[in-house]
């Protein structure tokens, strides 16, 4: 019988804070990833690369537990978003003009072979490299992260010296198929460098 690792647990990049935020030096990971264009709420892309992810994740986690004997759970979905215009995070919140690549972390100990084995279509294997991040804790509905993004944006940023470089980067702790929007825990990331 192997231990399952739970990265969530493991891992410092899951760890956040209600209310803080919080400086952390991102290791490089690796991810299922697939892109996509507009609202999450309508867009039938979105539901389609969630449904296209999940099926290769778990190929992979019992790949792992069969042939390497490492088991693990199949870490949360993340999330990375951009717009031509930032502020359609911030202030006009228009979600038909966002762009995202939908994704779940793969242990690096998973190799390229292993990932083709599983057959994907629509799904890469990538590494993600962040390095310096801000991040915090938002607990609530996915409408209600405006005022928390404009802080980090706004305020936080700027205020210690640095600028947003890299994309906007959600974790969503809790399944949103099955929790209620104002029970919600998303961890939400900004990649930062100094402007020195």
């Amino acid at each position: 019988m192997t231990d399952k690792i739970d990265f969530k647990k493991t891992l410092d990049a899951y760890r956040a804070q209600r209310g803080r935020f919080r400086w952390i030096d991102v290791p490089d990971m690796q991810y299922l990833m697939v892109d996509g264009h507009g609202d999450p709420n309508s867009s039938p892309a979105f539901t389609a690369a969630v449904e296209a992810l999940y099926p290769v994740a778990y190929k992979l986690k019992f790949a792992s537990k069969r042939d390497l004997g490492r088991d693990y759970v199949v870490p949360p979905l993340e999330g990375l978003w951009w717009a031509e215009d930032m502020d359609s995070f911030t202030t006009a919140r228009d979600k038909s003009q966002w762009d995202w690549t939908l994704m779940l972390m793969v242990p690096d100990w998973i190799d390229e072979a292993t990932f083709e084995k599983t057959g994907a279509e629509g799904v890469r294997l990538q590494t993600l490299s962040e390095g310096r991040c801000v991040q915090t804790l938002h607990v609530g509905s996915f409408d209600d992260e405006a005022a928390v993004l404009a802080r980090l944006h706004h305020e936080v940023i700027p205020g210690n010296g640095l600028r947003m470089t890299g994309t906007h980067h959600e974790i969503y702790l809790s399944d949103f198929r099955k929790v209620a929007p104002d029970k919600r825990r998303t961890i939400l990331r900004q990649p930062v460098s100094s402007d020195s």
